[in-house]
């Protein structure tokens, strides 16, 4: 006979003793049902954790941080050889009465003359942000090397994008929330961004003004303009970079919106005046949703020679284009349509459609994939694409084939691409793209590539870590690339507020992918760059101290993690970080309102030591390239930070696809 378990034998007797109901009056009473009480513990009751042994932290007074690095590198681009050494400073300061302070400069010397470099060079930012003044005002002000201002109605721009400049001089932006009105002005030096592993900045000597306000004049409507006024134009130079060539350029955009619940629309009238020309454009930006579907639509007219500043922009273009958007449950899908002519007739008419679907069959799997397609004159230009995407025991992956045709005769690619990106141990992380194309120029020359790409990092000990990325290139015929390009990082933490930093940096040239196709610019499918090598060297101090102070209604509390992540150029357009893909540098992310940093050469930036709780954490993207933009609800996020964690945040750049 089979033994039954005691579980058994108690459930069976408790059955049969409620099925009998015969309880006898001497049995005692069953036990009262005892209410739940809620047992959870608010965060400002919490206490204190203990410390770390090797923490020495200091939470006294209001959040201030200080950090000083040292760096030497020796470098290498083409046939020059060169080296550069500096030091560079930064931190913040939150005051009682006069918002937060921020400051980050560098100084360096090189023995290049690249791009005309002076032998020093340096940049130096100081800010002021969320100064209280009396009528509910909110001011930001910065001092040094930073960027013109822009206006929430400039940056909403759907179709079209205007760029800031940067300067050595000041910005100051004034806010009301109450009534809506946005006051902003700067004056100073234009300039490009120089340096090599160290941002410097290049004065061109010439003057840029801007003076912009945005108001809402009624319910509904909201109105601003924007005068930038600037001497030189930015171009390309030799060797990959920018200048700026000769020239007073001075422009006014003036637009006006009108939203409700489901719609919105956007009229903007662009007028610049330069030594070569003067030129208007106009154009209208619509947006419609109802239900599911998403419309945007719109008009355009861009005279040639039409510029913003230093930048130009979009021009000798007038049209129109129609987007359909849908996005429920398992499919997201959209299909465009762009008519542009030119206005001289020295530039391109054409037809411009394309098309973008995905359906997520399960919760681990999902595929799609998009068309283009772009008739200008006699030449056809397509891009076809196809993707997986699965999820497994192995974490994300993602396989994706592009082909397409441009020109006459026809240069046809085709390449074939799988992103990984594996779920690892906690400290570290790891992503991998494998590819291999395959491109014919149209005269019988053919080429193949293939590479392997890795990008992530490994806690080596709880001191010491390594971060990089690494991408293998081999290939044969006229257009392959072959080489190595490393960006490799070792990290040693060797006290408590030292860390010693060695880097590896090479690259033996790149070339932009041949499978975007830009209804409104034509560029040509690749860009060379020569050998660049160099070895870097730094340590660095950063002391951190303390706490926000308590408001009415809150408490504050000694807890604390750290907010990290990076900004990339998001090629294919799933979110993710793939290995393949370039990062962001220069970028400036503010958390809060208050504190501001950059991204490094990596595209990485980090707030260390943020208070646990709600965040509000805004991406400016003042000096990334064009056409890549970043959407609104990735621009400004709110975030948690939980206590003793790292809360890592990877934003995407996108373009027209």
């Amino acid at each position: 006979m089979k033994r039954r378990s005691w579980p058994t034998l108690t459930l069976a007797a408790s059955i049969a003793a409620c099925l009998s109901g015969n309880a006898r009056a001497d049995d005692p009473p069953a036990p009262q049902t005892v209410p739940y009480k809620d047992r959870i513990i608010s965060t400002q009751n919490l206490a204190p954790l203990p410390a770390d042994s090797d923490d020495d932290s200091n939470d006294s007074g209001r959040p201030r941080a200080f950090h000083m690095q040292l760096d030497a590198s020796r470098n290498e681009l083409g046939d020059q050889s060169y080296d550069e050494s500096g030091m560079s400073a930064g931190g913040f300061w939150e005051s009682d009465n006069y918002g937060s302070f921020s400051i980050d400069a560098s100084m360096f010397h090189t023995d290049s003359d690249r791009f005309g470099q002076r032998h020093w060079g340096g940049t130096a930012t100081l800010w002021q942000r969320d100064l209280a003044i009396a009528g509910g005002w909110r001011v930001d002000n910065g001092l040094g090397v930073l960027n013109t201002p822009s206006l929430p109605l400039q940056r909403s721009q759907y179709r079209f994008a205007l760029p800031t400049v940067p300067l050595a001089g000041f910005s100051t932006s004034w806010r009301n929330d109450a009534n809506g009105m946005i006051v902003q002005a700067s004056a100073g030096r234009s300039g490009v961004f120089s340096g090599t592993r160290m941002v410097g900045f290049d004065s061109t000597h010439g003057d840029v003004e801007s003076l912009g306000m945005q108001w809402s004049p009624a319910p509904g409507w909201t109105a601003g303009g924007m005068y930038l006024g600037t001497q030189g134009t930015t171009l390309p130079v030799d060797r990959g970079g920018t200048g700026v060539s000769s020239g007073d350029t001075n422009a006014f955009l003036a637009a006006a919106a009108w939203a409700n619940r489901n719609s919105s629309v956007q009229m903007n009238l662009l007028t610049s005046r330069s030594n070569q020309d003067d030129a208007t454009g106009a154009w209208i930006d619509g947006t419609t949703v109802n239900g599911r579907y998403t419309h945007n639509y719109g008009l355009f007219r861009l005279d040639p020679g039409l510029s913003w500043g230093t930048w130009p922009v979009s021009n000798d273009l007038e049209g129109g284009y129609y987007r359909l958007a849908y996005r429920f449950a398992r499919w997201n899908w959209n299909i465009g349509l762009d008519r542009f002519k030119s206005i001289s007739g020295d530039g391109i008419d054409g037809t411009y459609a394309n098309g973008y679907v995905r359906y997520q069959a399960s919760s681990t799997l999902g595929y799609g994939g998009s068309l283009a397609l772009r008739r200008t004159g006699n030449r056809d230009d397509f891009n076809i694409e196809g993707f997986v995407d699965k999820r497994t025991s192995w974490g994300q992956t993602r396989l994706q084939i592009d082909q397409a045709r441009s020109g006459s005769p026809a240069m046809r690619y085709w390449q074939a691409t799988i992103d990984q990106s594996f779920p690892i141990a906690h400290g570290a992380r790891l992503n991998a793209s494998l590819s291999t194309e395959w491109s014919d120029d149209g005269s019988g020359h053919s080429s193949r590539s293939s590479a392997l790409s890795l990008y992530g990092g490994y806690d080596l000990t709880d001191r010491v870590s390594l971060d990089g990325s690494m991408r293998w290139t081999h290939g044969d015929g006229p257009d392959a690339r072959r080489g190595l390009d490393a960006n490799l990082g070792l990290n040693w933490r060797i006290g408590n507020r030292w860390v010693v930093s060695g880097a590896y940096y090479q690259s033996l040239g790149s070339q932009r992918s041949p499978f975007v196709l830009d209804p409104l610019a034509t560029q040509a499918p690749f860009v060379d760059l020569p050998r660049n090598r160099s070895v870097y060297l730094s340590i660095r101090y950063a002391f951190e101290a303390g706490r926000s102070q308590g408001v009415i209604g809150g408490a504050s509390g000694s807890a604390t993690g750290t907010v990290s992540g990076s900004i990339f150029l998001d090629d294919n357009g799933d979110g993710l970080r793939s290995a393949s893909e370039q990062p962001a540098a220069n970028i400036t992310i503010v958390l809060d309102n208050r504190y501001s940093v950059r991204t490094d050469a990596s595209g990485n930036f980090s707030f260390p030591r943020v208070a646990i709780g709600k965040h509000h954490l805004t991406i400016v993207p003042d000096n990334l390239p064009l056409p890549w933009s970043i959407s609104d609800e990735m621009a400004d996020r709110q975030i948690d930070v939980t206590v003793r964690t790292a809360t890592r945040i990877d934003i995407g750049a996108v373009r027209p696809r």
